[in-house]
């Protein structure tokens, strides 16, 4: 969940930051309630640090398998018929043509982290060009000596309206000890949910990005061959002594001239620093690329407050008489920085209902949807009587609680089949908006878990809008070639064709590996027949 905080500076500017999950560290069990300790990052450096929650919510909130983590199918929603405990409310959207939606029950309460590898180099323009500048391989010359392997890992994060690199991250990039020096000493403040702390804006830098995928699974090399980025633009970089480092973020001012695609079906896990990183499969493309997935189904976006036009960070003439920035490069909207919204969405729960919503942001930095106060009050949702709490911990160290709750429906219209949530966790708590005020929402990645899907900036340039095409995985769905939705004799039988093959076998077809679910083993043979049991005829529909 992206519990969003802003950085504000020069011109007001303002910078949606990131909160993504670890693995939980302890539990405790008090009065009924089980309080499960997190490590959920945010903006400004706070931190998610427990859920609480009944003992009866364990399973439904913590379900997971590999990186699915709820169950898939096909309905058709015809007049008078029923979905869940939605049936009131769908009446009143009766059809005489079937409306066929992609349904998913019960998504668990976090969602994936997107996980990417960051290089930094020192491709700038000229000092009085301003705007940052797309590029389709690494330029500029490398900040340490061993760049292959003094690269960041960070996440791809479309709320964030500008890019954010730890104190940690930066040093190890060679940015904190350049020649000359690329960090001013202008500060903006970043401010979260019980504190602020503050932040260095650098020069105009060269930003470059891959997925994990680029990385060797022991974490010592990239391969920067297929890297795309931005030359002159300048960031936000952590100051070192602060309670909390900043996360390493890469914001919408990257996404929106590119398209990225990410696979849930196929995790990369390396280690880096010590630590370990899984992620989607994600890779970076040129919008054009013709090598791009194709899918089916479209939910359309766009870019908030309108009229973005290029990435710019916002100058001051220094005493060298030389342009420096005082502000992150950003989306320069009508009014403010601009960031990706879904162009509608849907909420039901028991007899309320709230339609048409166009505030809720999409931000892939973010693992929890939540919900702001003014759609929580028209689904009636009592905050004294939650379905399962949060503890958030900000820079101060002081600590609030956030709601949390079940509700029983959010639709996301699509052009094609709409993507439609049962029983889905929702956090309720009010997040600022580019626009002012507070967004209605976002949508998390615990919505996406289930699916590939690409997201296509949109370019500013093209005046396309931006969008994300999406496909349902069905797990087992491995015949006819890319698969009809549906796990069946056809896929059973393709199983079989290739069964003790491995790898490095002639005329391997990796979708037969199948086990473990996520990271595959390198072989097809009965734990990969057990994964298509489990789900055999799922995606057929009831």
């Amino acid at each position: 969940m992206s519990a969003k905080g802003y950085i504000r500076g020069a011109k007001g500017v303002l910078l949606f930051a990131v909160l993504w999950c670890y693995c939980p560290i302890i539990e405790a069990n008090v009065g009924g309630w089980e309080r499960q300790e997190v490590d959920w990052q945010m903006t400004g450096g706070g931190r998610v640090k427990a859920i609480n929650y009944p003992q009866e919510r364990r399973k439904l909130l913590f379900s997971k398998e590999g990186n699915r983590k709820s169950k898939v199918f096909h309905k058709e929603i015809r007049q008078g018929s029923k979905i869940s405990r939605r049936s009131s409310l769908l009446q009143l959207q009766q059809s005489a043509v079937p409306i066929v939606v992609n349904v998913i029950d019960s998504p668990a309460v976090d969602g994936f982290v997107p996980w990417i590898a960051v290089e930094v180099t020192d491709a700038r323009s000229d000092s009085d060009v301003f705007d940052a500048v797309t590029q389709y391989s690494v330029t500029g010359n490398y900040l340490t000596a061993s760049p292959q392997s003094d690269y960041v890992i960070g996440i791809f994060d479309t709320g964030a309206s500008a890019h954010v690199m730890g104190n940690s991250a930066a040093g190890r990039a060679g940015l904190l000890d350049s020649v000359p020096e690329l960090i001013t000493s202008n500060l903006i403040t970043i401010s979260g949910v019980t504190g602020s702390t503050e932040a260095l804006v650098s020069q105009p830098i060269g930003i470059f990005i891959d997925g994990l995928g680029a990385v060797e699974p022991n974490g010592f090399f990239l391969d920067r061959s297929g890297m795309k980025g931005q030359s002159n633009v300048a960031i936000a970089v952590g100051q070192g002594g602060s309670p909390v480092d900043l996360p390493t973020a890469i914001g919408a001012p990257m996404s929106v001239y590119f398209t990225a695609s990410f696979h849930n079906d196929t995790s990369v896990t390396v280690t880096w620093d010590g630590n370990n990183y899984t992620a989607p499969d994600i890779r970076i493309y040129k919008q054009d690329d013709p090598f791009i997935p194709t899918y089916a189904n479209t939910i359309p976006l766009e870019l908030r407050p309108l009229g973005a036009s290029s990435v710019q960070y916002i100058p001051v003439l220094t005493d060298d008489f030389d342009f420096e920035p005082t502000s992150p490069s950003v989306l320069i909207g009508n009014s403010s920085q601009s960031i990706f919204f879904v162009a509608s969405v849907d909420l039901y729960n028991n007899t309320k209902s709230a339609i048409d919503k166009t505030r809720f942001m999409f931000d892939t930095g973010a693992q929890i949807t939540v919900i702001g106060s003014r759609v929580g009050a028209r689904l009636k949702l009592n905050p004294a009587s939650p379905d399962f709490e949060v503890e958030i911990q900000g820079v101060t160290g002081d600590v609030i609680m956030a709601p949390g709750f079940y509700i029983d429906a959010i639709d996301i219209p699509a052009l094609g089949e709409w993507l439609s949530f049962t029983n889905i966790p929702v956090v309720l708590l009010d997040v600022p908006s580019p626009e002012g005020g507070t967004v209605d929402g976002i949508i998390g990645m615990n919505l996406f878990n289930d699916l590939n899907f690409v997201l296509r900036g949109g370019g500013l340039f093209l005046q396309d809008d931006p969008s994300v095409e999406f496909k349902i995985i069905v797990v087992g769905d491995i015949a006819p070639a890319g698969g009809d939705e549906k796990v069946d004799y056809l896929d059973l039988a393709e199983l079989a064709a290739h069964w003790l093959e491995t790898s490095s076998s002639q005329g391997w077809n990796p979708l037969c590996d199948l086990a473990p679910w996520g990271n595959p083993d390198g072989v097809v043979n009965f734990l990969d027949f057990a994964v298509m049991a489990e789900h055999w005829f799922e995606g057929v529909g009831p």
